[in-house]
């Protein structure tokens, strides 16, 4: 069977290595011209989503790339004494295997494992999308139109794939209160192990690196009293829309934007849940951000795509490439995580954004808790609220045979 993937970040490289194992002939096509290195940012990869990197033979490549973060030095508002927090204490209560890693170094690890038995198109996206009982047409932007059996987008949150065939984004897009913004700055710190981040009311911002990284990350996390109209394509004005949401949070804040101001590399979204009835219409699926995103930043939408990309390939492994058997199978499988997924992010942009300056110690002295709490402690009362605290660590995903005789 001959399968279409749009999208060469995370869940598309995913789904197109489970695929291309399972005898499907898989295409992906990638709108960017290369493999995206624009910054990126750091992304974690919970315990369902390293079991399967460690199925796939990468989790090594994995661990070597990770972000190194020991320590998060935190600063309230208006105070210059920071708080230390131990990262690993902290993330040890969440979950028991975890590792944080740059958005891109994944997409790359990812792309590398697959790339041998995929056919990757960069510089090519859909414009036209038609099904019948044979197959789907799918017209190109550059390249000659093109029948396939299945198309799966993995497209992200902004998806061509799912406004072509299930319509406009605003038809399922929810906003959850709050923006962020990355960008790419020099490491004007120094950060290698830790990171640096100013609290205030409604509002975040910090600084870190990697130890593979030669400069840094700015990342501004924010709550406006509404939402905001903004044209995505007008970085100049979406600059000016940050230094407006900051102003004032103090010194260390004001380098950051001013660096932010200078940067080639900057991204600024909405945190948006997308909440789709279904994934799946004719021959056509989504995973991962560009079917079921929680929020950006606060929901694990990372390790959601990953488990989302895995279940979806094995399902239509087991099925023979039967859709309408392996696409409700692959919804069924995924909807108890999705949902959890979405009320953790919910609860988490408010907890990390608190709304007065009592909340804002709250954030940081639960982190100085857990900092000082011996791990078996904090283990162990998490545990109590599995599916809340440790939500990606009780999920529990079937093991779908590696290889499959399906013919193409």
């Amino acid at each position: 069977m001959r399968v279409l993937v749009s999208g060469a970040s995370v869940a598309g490289p995913v789904v197109a290595y489970w695929l291309s194992r399972k005898g499907f002939d898989v295409t992906v096509v990638e709108r960017a011209p290369a493999l995206r290195k624009a910054g990126g940012h750091a992304v974690d990869l919970f315990k369902p989503a390293m079991a399967i990197a460690e199925k796939m033979g990468i989790l090594d490549d994995i661990e070597a790339k990770a972000t190194g973060t020991d320590v998060i030095e935190a600063y309230r508002e208006g105070r210059n004494r920071p708080h230390v927090i131990e990262v690993g204490r902290l993330m040890s209560a969440v979950s028991d295997r975890h590792v944080e890693i740059m958005r891109d170094d994944l997409s790359q690890i990812l792309y590398d494992a697959g790339r041998d038995t995929v056919d990757y198109r960069f510089g090519e996206s859909i414009t036209e999308i038609a099904t019948d009982d044979n197959g789907v047409y799918v017209a190109f932007e550059r390249s000659s139109s093109q029948r396939f059996d299945l198309v799966i987008g993995a497209d992200g949150l902004h998806s061509n794939v799912r406004r072509l065939v299930f319509g406009p984004e605003s038809d399922y897009a929810t906003w959850i209160g709050a923006y962020l913004a990355v960008a790419s700055v020099p490491n004007y710190l120094d950060l290698h192990d830790r990171m640096v981040v100013t609290y205030g009311v409604d509002r975040m911002a910090g600084l870190y690196s990697a130890a593979q990284m030669a400069d840094a990350r700015a990342v501004f996390l924010f709550r406006p009293p509404r939402q905001i109209d903004y044209d995505y394509r007008d970085v100049a004005a979406q600059k000016r829309f940050l230094r407006e949401a900051f102003e004032g949070l103090g010194p260390r804040v004001t380098r950051l934007l001013d660096e932010a101001d200078r940067s080639a590399s900057f991204y600024l979204d909405s945190i948006t849940q997308l909440q789709m009835p279904g994934w799946s219409r004719g021959r056509v699926s989504l995973v991962g951000d560009a079917g079921y995103c929680p929020g950006p930043a606060v929901g694990g939408s990372t390790s959601l795509a990953v488990v989302g990309a895995y279940v979806l390939a094995g399902e239509l492994a087991i099925a023979n490439g039967d859709h309408s058997r392996a696409f409700a199978a692959y919804e069924q499988a995924m909807a108890d995580y999705v949902t959890r997924s979405r009320a953790f992010a919910v609860g988490a942009a408010k907890r990390l954004l608190p709304a007065n300056r009592s909340g804002v110690w709250a954030v940081i002295g639960a982190g100085l808790l857990v900092s000082h709490l011996p791990v078996f402690v904090t283990r162990a009362l998490t545990k109590v609220t599995p599916r809340t605290v440790r939500l990606h660590d009780s999920v529990v995903v079937k093991d779908y045979p590696s290889d499959s005789a399906l013919s193409r």
